[in-house]
């Protein structure tokens, strides 16, 4: 999780922090680069964050690549357990604030989209034609009157 706070203590301020970390907790889903082999190493797909004038991009990356960003990024994919991944920030950086929470953000990106691996079982029913053709495979006879020359017409089936 990601937490700030502000008070008159340095002390009463970390624990604060901690508190609200702890409270912003979110899942991180990680995924391939490639064939599936081994667990799960980097991002499942190009994700965004932004905050303030900050923009986060994290793009999945080979095993065995490592994180290739600023050791902001390196220390917050390590908490979050992604070995490999390719960065790309813009914006004003420098806010370390800003930068880590866009980061977050992009993390949290990641549970966001509606993968396959992800679909309900599909469970099919049978269209009603299907259902009951049995029923209309029966030939029946079918009568039309015509009101206005009171005749009765036998229609096939």
């Amino acid at each position: 999780g990601l937490g700030a706070k502000c008070a008159k203590e340095v002390a009463t301020a970390i624990r604060g922090g901690i508190i609200s970390a702890k409270l912003n907790l979110i899942p991180v889903r990680r995924g391939y680069w490639g064939n599936k082999i081994g667990l799960p190493h980097t991002v499942p797909m190009k994700v965004n964050g932004k905050c303030g004038s900050v923009r986060a991009r994290l793009v999945p990356a080979p095993r065995g690549s490592g994180i290739v960003g600023s050791p902001v990024m390196k220390k917050m994919m390590a908490f979050a357990g992604i070995n490999d991944c390719f960065t790309c920030s813009c914006g004003h950086t420098r806010t370390t604030a800003n930068f880590a929470k866009a980061t977050f953000e992009a993390l949290r990106h990641t549970y966001s989209y509606l993968t396959p691996d992800l679909w309900k079982p599909t469970h099919f029913t049978k269209s009603p034609f299907q259902e009951f053709t049995d029923y209309l495979a029966q030939s029946k006879k079918v009568y039309a009157e015509d009101d206005t020359l009171n005749l009765r017409i036998d229609m096939p089936g």
